[in-house]
């Protein structure tokens, strides 16, 4: 799987007169993962929007080593790419199984190895059995499983975790580990945002906070305490 990083340079968003933050730099390396912590209203969903190129910045500009996932898919090639995962994940009406596979469909064309790549994916989230119901009968829980199972299939170089263990039960929350923990090994890079420390966020040795319309970075979170060692991006 190709590895890629992020490179951002004076990135803002501003909402008329309201800046809601100014990063002068940052950066994402191959394999990292990273925890991004802030009160309500900061900016986390939207810098993860802006560094998926979802939303266009009001100045600056985000640099990928790769084409994003978009211009990959395109191309046939999905792999590499950059996705982004919301809280309330965006579900295609159709089975569990056709929206695992959806992506698929771009880089494998075998329609049987389709299907075994997003079986394995879904009994890796324990959803096995229900590969062929509509997505309509899962759960708020299970829906996230499905689209940790459909970027885990997806092999992203970055993968952008927005809230999304949020209201999770424990095994929904070990079954996303599980994925995340086989992503990082195979190259991938991870920005996880949560409201609370748990499982997913353990992964994480970076931790950026946006406050006062900054992103500050704290060091190796498996190494320091949490409140020493901090630097803004200013």
């Amino acid at each position: 799987m190709s590895q890629i990083s992020i490179q951002a340079h004076d990135l803002s968003i501003r909402f008329k007169e309201r800046l809601l933050f100014h990063i002068p730099q940052l950066s994402i390396g191959p394999q990292e993962a990273i925890y991004l912590t802030g009160d309500n209203g900061v900016g986390k969903t939207t810098l993860l929007k802006v560094l998926s190129g979802l939303q266009k910045p009001t100045t600056g500009k985000v640099n990928l080593q790769q084409a994003s996932l978009l211009t990959r898919l395109l191309k046939g090639k999905s792999q590499g790419g950059v996705i982004y995962m919301h809280q309330t994940p965006y579900m295609f009406d159709g089975t569990v199984f056709d929206n695992v596979c959806y992506g698929l469909k771009f880089t494998i064309n075998n329609r049987q190895m389709r299907r075994t790549e997003a079986i394995n994916a879904l009994r890796m989230v324990g959803l096995e059995t229900l590969a062929d119901e509509h997505i309509s009968v899962l759960s708020g829980g299970e829906r996230q499983r499905v689209a940790m199972a459909r970027a885990w299939v997806l092999k992203p170089g970055v993968l952008l975790m927005d809230e999304s263990s949020a209201s999770l039960d424990q095994e929904s929350t070990e079954r996303q580990v599980v994925l995340a923990e086989d992503l990082l090994d195979r190259g991938t890079s991870l920005v996880i945002t949560s409201h609370q420390k748990n499982a997913l966020t353990a992964l994480c040795r970076r931790q950026w906070t946006i406050s006062n319309t900054k992103l500050i970075e704290r060091a190796d979170l498996q190494l320091v305490d949490e409140d020493s060692n901090e630097y803004a991006y200013a």
